[in-house]
């Protein structure tokens, strides 16, 4: 092979593995969710309205980081007097930890998938790992910013005791949380 085709050969197959993509989360579309025992009765289920981050994304390499930040304050289980009460000290303490943060990296990609998400989160002023399962997850053109468009749902169940949250253990609230997180980011111009 002759020096400019091998030039022209080996441009195009670095263009074809092109630089990991940063994408900024879409908080009209993201949102995540749990749902924590009531001593047994029912399941108490809420969401945060406010987050922000952002994802990184080699589609190529097969490889990619999740930064996103939670605002405690916006807790919201759908019953005013319970959003107060989760904002005081004996639960999440905003006054004082006023943000939750979850950062990893994609993992176990499965056709172009990643199938989990292996980071950590703080909350409550403690870190942990916390390894998210991806259920789905696809990549598309938007159909109206025409920058490429990914969503994903995820989910894993963490022990708030684990995290100092121990609030109504002594009077048989389970400690396990399910943690439910869909997110919509747009590929950054």
């Amino acid at each position: 092979m002759k020096a400019p085709v091998l030039s022209a050969v080996l441009a195009a197959v670095g263009a074809a593995h092109a630089a990991p993509a940063t994408y900024s989360v879409d908080p009209m579309h993201t949102f995540p969710s749990f749902e924590a025992d009531h001593m047994g009765m029912s399941m108490w289920r809420g969401k945060i309205n406010k987050n922000a981050g952002t994802i990184t994304l080699d589609k190529a390499a097969g490889a990619g980081k999740v930064d996103i930040t939670m605002d405690m304050t916006s807790i919201d289980f759908g019953l005013d007097i319970m959003n107060s009460k989760a904002r005081e000290a004996e639960l999440f303490d905003t006054a004082k930890f006023p943000q939750a943060r979850y950062t990893g990296r994609l993992d176990g990609f499965q056709n172009g998938a990643p199938s989990r998400v292996v980071g950590e989160l703080t909350l409550h002023g403690v870190t942990k790992p916390v390894t998210l399962t991806i259920h789905s997850f696809k990549c598309i053109p938007h159909p109206m910013l025409k920058r490429d468009w990914c969503g994903a749902d995820a989910s894993t169940t963490i022990n708030r005791a684990d995290f100092g949250i121990d609030a109504g253990k002594d009077w048989g609230f389970k400690m396990d949380v399910g943690l439910r997180i869909q997110v919509e980011a747009v590929q950054a111009e």
